[in-house]
């Protein structure tokens, strides 16, 4: 039996939407902020191809020679207002935890708020929860980047 699980994020941003946009989309600036603080993102471990059909690729890089590396392919890209991604394949999932993100983002009085969204294939609640404290300790890490 496949397990679904969802959740939602929002957050609020001081800075303009084309800053938190570029955040997600150019890999210098992305590797400043994914990923939890006890790891790294190499730029040059990051790929993100943005638009729909093109891959996202990310490496994080630990002591002791510890790597994960998360992917997945874009579904929508409409700059600078949202992104929609998969981790993994939703539609051919296998064993493994797989899902689709979106991201909205809109502009609030010169900031940007961001709305982001995962349903996620093969996920129970612990490990949708899970996930999400990790996202909610990038997003910490993106707003510390945009300050």
């Amino acid at each position: 039996m496949t397990q679904t699980a969802e959740y939602e994020i929002n957050c609020l941003f001081d800075a303009p939407r084309e800053q938190v946009w570029a955040a997600w989309t150019e890999p210098e600036r992305f590797a400043r902020w994914f990923g939890p603080r006890m790891l790294s993102t190499p730029v040059g471990r990051i790929t993100l191809d943005t638009r729909p059909g093109g891959v996202w690729r990310a490496t994080l890089v630990g002591e002791e020679g510890f790597e994960a590396t998360l992917d997945g392919t874009y579904r929508e890209v409409t700059e600078p207002e949202r992104l929609v991604f998969t981790t993994g394949d939703p539609d051919n999932p296998g064993d493994g935890p797989a899902s689709v993100v979106t991201i909205d983002f809109t502009e609030v009085d010169g900031k940007t708020g961001m709305r982001f969204h995962q349903y996620g294939v093969n996920t129970d609640s612990a490990h949708a929860e899970q996930a999400k404290a990790g996202w909610i300790e990038f997003f910490d890490r993106l707003a510390e980047h945009l300050a």
